[in-house]
């Protein structure tokens, strides 16, 4: 059954937004306490820290074009991309379990060590669900605002996701005094859930017919080729990428900072609690409120719109300089009434791209395009802690170990608050100058849509 003939329902659209309870959780959890689990409870440099989460994130963006290529090959195949998506969802509980498991008393080293091993496993079982799970939409339905109500409502979860994840999950690891003992909990309670949301997630993944041209077994270069490919022929792909990678590497970047922000800039470390509310909160709201914009003025002025609600805000929190306080919820509230549309609206023109490339040069790529875009995103996250433990350790940050107390430097603070506020703005700039390349509009989509029908009927 083709995407055309296919109804949307209530129950798909339910099913696929819950995946993303598990995808935002394995988004978050990590980007939030996993360099402050390295550097401040097992003694891990900063640098070799951010070596350690950059290098497990850098195996995903080699992975995982070809997972979509094998992912197509699977759909021609067996007529499902289901097969790939319960094994990771499967495997990705115990990866992360294990992540957060490293005995008490290990010399850093080889924490470092043990940590890299176990995320980089959870890290590739999470790609053989996203990248499929990424090319569905494509499928599922070829009606331009049935696609964003598809992606609205799974980033209304999404962000619900963030926030159990992100306020609920240091809560957990600090209702224990051994802070060993709270990281392994918080694994535990976070893994069942997330393994538990990909699952109900796979059952959208239909099994239909098998194709009759089933592409040819191919080596393992085939995948690179085909995500290479998609990106050179088609310029609305390459503009929609390079703008939700910037966007993720700015967002990325707060993420791993807001930790540090909570204990030395707002001196309080709970506080991460109250910032992740104040995001979140807003962009669950929010996310329907870009739904209607997006129908009113298009899907890539309303994305554009919420990136500029987004810079600006982040761009006022360089005043924790001067006088942190209460008053950075505000902003972070914008930030997050703008991220909302940033998840959303970006994450529904995709499939619109995947779609006209299909009708344009008559071929159906949805796992390699989804593998690219996994890739991207996966790379801008991971370069988002890269870049926080480069300026922690140019400003002069210093690590400790479990119950140990430090005092960092006025240089190191404001290094934390510019990662906070400034850095993330500039790339958010830069991404609305990527933007403006993108070249599909409704009447595009629609046209293809017609086609794809009249095709069918034919």
């Amino acid at each position: 059954m083709t995407a055309t003939e296919r109804s949307l329902s209530r129950g798909v659209v339910t099913r696929y937004a819950i995946g993303s309870l598990g995808t935002g959780g394995f988004a978050t959890l990590p980007g939030l306490v996993l360099v402050y689990y390295l550097t401040d409870t097992l003694g891990v440099t900063a640098l070799l820290a951010g070596l350690v989460v950059t290098a497990a994130k850098v195996w995903d963006v080699v992975i995982d074009p070809w997972i979509g290529e094998r992912s197509d090959r699977a759909l021609a195949r067996t007529g499902t991309r289901r097969t790939w998506m319960i094994v990771g969802a499967l495997a990705l509980p115990v990866g992360f379990v294990l992540t957060f498991a490293v005995p008490a008393g290990l010399a850093p080293a080889a924490s470092g060590a043990w940590v890299f091993i176990a995320f980089l496993a959870t890290a590739t079982a999470f790609s053989l669900f996203q990248v499929p799970y990424i090319a569905l939409p494509a499928e599922l339905t070829a009606d331009y605002d049935a696609r964003t109500r598809l992606l609205t409502w799974r980033v209304v979860v999404l962000t619900i996701a963030i926030l159990l994840f992100g306020a609920g999950g240091p809560e957990v690891r600090a209702a224990f005094s051994d802070e060993h003992t709270g990281y392994l909990v918080m694994a535990i309670v976070a893994g069942l859930v997330i393994g538990a949301g990909l699952l109900v997630a796979t059952s959208t993944a239909a099994k239909g017919e098998r194709s009759t041209d089933a592409p040819p077994r191919r080596d393992i270069r085939a995948g690179y080729t085909e995500g290479f490919a998609a990106l050179r022929r088609s310029a609305a792909f390459r503009a929609l990428l390079a703008a939700f990678v910037l966007q993720g590497l700015a967002t990325g970047l707060m993420l791993a900072g807001a930790q540090f922000v909570a204990t030395w800039v707002l001196r309080d470390e709970r506080a991460v609690t109250f910032l992740f509310v104040a995001l979140i909160a807003p962009a669950v709201l929010c996310a329907p409120v870009w739904q209607a914009v997006a129908a009113r003025v298009g899907k890539e002025r309303g994305f554009a719109l919420a990136s500029t609600l987004f810079g600006f805000a982040t761009l006022s929190l360089v005043g924790m300089i001067w006088a942190p306080g209460a008053w950075v919820y505000v902003p972070v509230a914008l930030a997050g009434a703008g991220y909302a549309g940033m998840q959303s609206l970006p994450m529904a023109m995709l499939p619109d791209v995947i779609s006209h490339d299909a009708r344009t040069h008559g071929i159906g790529r949805a796992g390699s395009f989804g593998g690219v875009w996994t890739a991207g995103e996966t790379a801008g996250m991971a370069l988002g802690a890269t870049v926080l433990t480069i300026v922690l350790a140019i400003t002069g940050y210093i690590e400790s170990t479990g119950a140990e107390t430090v005092a960092q430097s006025p240089a190191a603070i404001t290094g934390i608050t510019l990662s906070f506020s400034v850095i993330p703005a500039l790339l958010v700039a830069a991404s609305l100058v990527a933007l403006r390349r993108y070249p599909l509009r409704r009447d595009d989509i629609r046209a293809d849509a017609a086609a794809m029908t009249a095709e069918t009927v034919a």
